[in-house]
C-alpha cells in the first residue's frame, strides 16, 4: 500500500538480503525490531540499486528537483551511529536529524509519528545492533537554492504534521486497532493511497477524515482507493482476499503493480497471519468513498463481438493483437495468473494513470516465498503510438461492463514523457506498429 516519490525504481535489496543484518544477538527485542523495520519497508527507500543495505543514496524525484535518501546504518561518520535514542526518535516521528536539520517528507515521519515507544526502542536497537556500519557519505539534493533551504519545512510541519503516538479507539476491537496501527504507521498505506494537496501534504492521517484512502496520484500511477467504493475500491474484497493479496501479491482477480509489487516483495509478505488479517478487518471498516457508486454489472456484449472478429469499437484490433491471449476475450484473465480486466476496481478509476502506465511500461508480478519467479507483462511503449494505446485503454475500460471515462491521445503522451530513456521508445511515425523491436542498447 506504499508509493513513495520514487515509485518506479527498482529496489535492489530485500529486508533479509544476506549481509543485511550482521549476526543476531538473540534477544526478543531485536527479533521484534527487525520484524517492525520489515513491516515499515525501511530497506525500500534506504538502498540504492546495486548498494549496500541502509546506506541510501537512492534517488526521489519531487516537484522541485531530486533527492536522495540517507545513510541510516550505524556508521558514526555518515550514518545514524551517534544518534542517541531521543535523537532517532524525533527524526523518524518528527522529521528532524539529529543536528537540527529538517528532513523532507518524503520521509513519512507523518506516519511513523504513530509508533508507540516500545516499538520505536525496538527499531533503534535494531538499526544500532543488528545493522552493519557502512561509511557512505549521503548525497545532496538536486533542488537549486533558495529552494534547497530547509527552514520552510518547519512551516510545513507546523501547518500539516500531527506528531502524536496511536491511540486505541476504545470503541472498536483489538484487532481493529492492530490494523489501524499498521496502515496508518509502520505500513504507512496513506503515503500512496491518499490523495494530496497543494503543499503535497496528505489531504488525511486516518479514517476520521473522508479522504483517507481514496487514492492518489505519484509519478505517473495512481495508487487505488481502499474504501469500501464498490466501483473502484475494495468493495468487493472479502478480508481473506486482502490478506491474500497482501501475503502473495495476488487474488484470483488481481495483481500487485507498479511500487505495490516491492511493498510485497519487501514488507507484507514477511508480516504474520495475525497482522495481514488485523489490516485488512481495519481495511474493510472504512466508509465508502463514494455510497453512490456502484459494481459492474457483467455484459457479454465485448465477448460477442469479438468472437464475431467485429472489430469496429476503437481499441478492440489492438486488444485483441496485444492483449487477448493472456487476458482473455472475456477479460476474465486466468486466477493468480493473469489479472483480470473486467470488473477490476484498480482499472476504473477516474484516473486512468496506471493503466497507461502498465501499458507503456509493462510490470512484474511480485516475487515471494512461495512464488519464486515473477511473471511479467511486457511493455508496449515501443509497439504501440500515443492513439493505439488510448484507444486500447478506453476499450478496457468500458467493455464487459466496465464503464469508466475514455482516455485521449495527450494523457498518453504525457505519460509517455515520464519514462525513462530505455524505455521511450517510440513507434514508427506512420503511425503502425514496429515489426522488429529495438535492443536494449537503443
Amino acid at each position: 500500500m506504499n508509493l513513495r516519490w520514487n515509485t518506479l525504481l527498482p529496489y535492489a535489496a530485500l529486508i533479509l538480503l544476506p549481509g543485511a543484518v550482521a549476526a543476531a544477538e538473540g534477544t526478543t527485542q531485536v527479533s521484534q525490531g527487525q520484524y517492525l523495520a520489515t513491516a515499515g519497508d525501511c530497506v525500500a527507500c534506504h538502498t540504492a540499486a546495486g548498494g549496500k543495505p541502509f546506506t541510501g543514496g537512492l534517488k526521489m524525484s519531487t516537484p522541485l528537483g531530486a533527492i536522495y535518501s540517507t545513510n541510516i546504518t550505524p556508521d558514526k561518520e555518515t550514518g545514524i551511529g551517534n544518534y542517541s535514542y531521543d535523537d532517532f526518535a524525533k527524526a523518524v516521528r518528527q522529521g528532524v536529524a539529529k543536528d537540527g536539520h529538517h528532513l523532507y517528507p518524503a520521509m513519512p515521519y507523518t506516519a511513523f509519528a504513530k509508533i508507540n515507544d516500545a516499538d520505536m526502542h525496538a527499531l533503534y536497537d535494531f538499526f544500532m545492533h543488528q545493522v552493519t556500519a557502512v561509511r557512505q557519505p549521503n548525497r545532496d539534493s538536486d533542488i537549486p537554492w533558495p529552494l534547497s533551504m530547509r527552514w520552510p519545512l518547519a512551516v510545513w510541519n507546523w501547518v500539516f504534521h500531527d506528531d502524536q503516538v496511536y491511540t486505541p479507539d476504545d470503541k472498536q476491537s483489538a484487532q481493529w486497532n492492530r490494523g489501524a496501527y499498521l496502515v496508518q504507521g509502520l505500513e504507512h498505506c496513506g503515503t500512496c493511497h491518499t490523495p494530496r494537496g497543494i503543499a503535497f501534504q496528505e489531504k488525511a492521517l486516518d479514517q476520521s477524515d473522508s479522504a483517507y484512502l481514496t487514492g492518489g496520484t505519484l509519478e505517473g500511477w495512481h495508487a487505488p482507493d481502499l474504501t469500501a467504493n464498490a466501483k473502484e475500491g475494495l468493495g468487493s474484497w472479502s478480508e481473506g482476499d486482502i490478506a491474500q493479496f497482501l501475503k502473495t501479491g495476488r487474488t484470483d482477480r488481481s495483481a500487485a503493480f507498479g511500487s505495490m509489487t516491492d511493498v510485497v516483495e519487501h514488507s507484507t509478505q514477511y508480516l504474520t497471519d495475525d497482522d495481514l488479517k488485523a489490516m485488512a478487518v481495519y481495511l474493510r471498516s472504512l466508509k465508502a468513498s463514494d455510497e453512490k457508486a456502484a459494481a459492474p454489472k457483467a455484459d457479454n456484449a465485448t465477448v460477442l463481438a469479438l468472437t464475431q472478429g467485429d472489430m469496429r469499437k476503437p481499441g478492440a484490433q489492438e486488444y485483441m493483437d496485444n492483449c487477448a491471449a493472456c487476458h482473455r476475450i472475456d477479460g476474465a484473465g486466468y486466477a493468480k495468473t493473469f489479472p483480470a480486466l473486467a470488473h477490476n476496481p484498480a482499472l476504473l478509476s477516474d484516473d486512468p494513470s496506471s493503466l497507461v502506465s502498465i501499458v507503456l511500461r509493462g510490470g512484474k508480478m511480485a516475487v515471494t516465498k512461495d512464488a519464486v519467479t515473477g511473471l511479467t507483462m511486457p511493455d508496449f511503449a515501443w509497439r504501440l503510438n500515443d492513439q493505439q494505446v488510448a484507444d486500447v485503454v478506453s476499450f478496457i475500460r468500458s467493455s464487459w461492463g466496465n464503464q469508466a471515462s475514455a482516455v485521449s491521445a495527450d494523457q498518453v503522451k504525457a505519460l509517455r514523457k515520464g519514462l525513462s530513456t530505455v524505455e521511450r521508445k517510440e513507434p514508427n511515425k506512420a503511425n503502425e506498429p514496429n515489426t522488429d523491436r529495438p535492443n536494449s542498447g537503443q
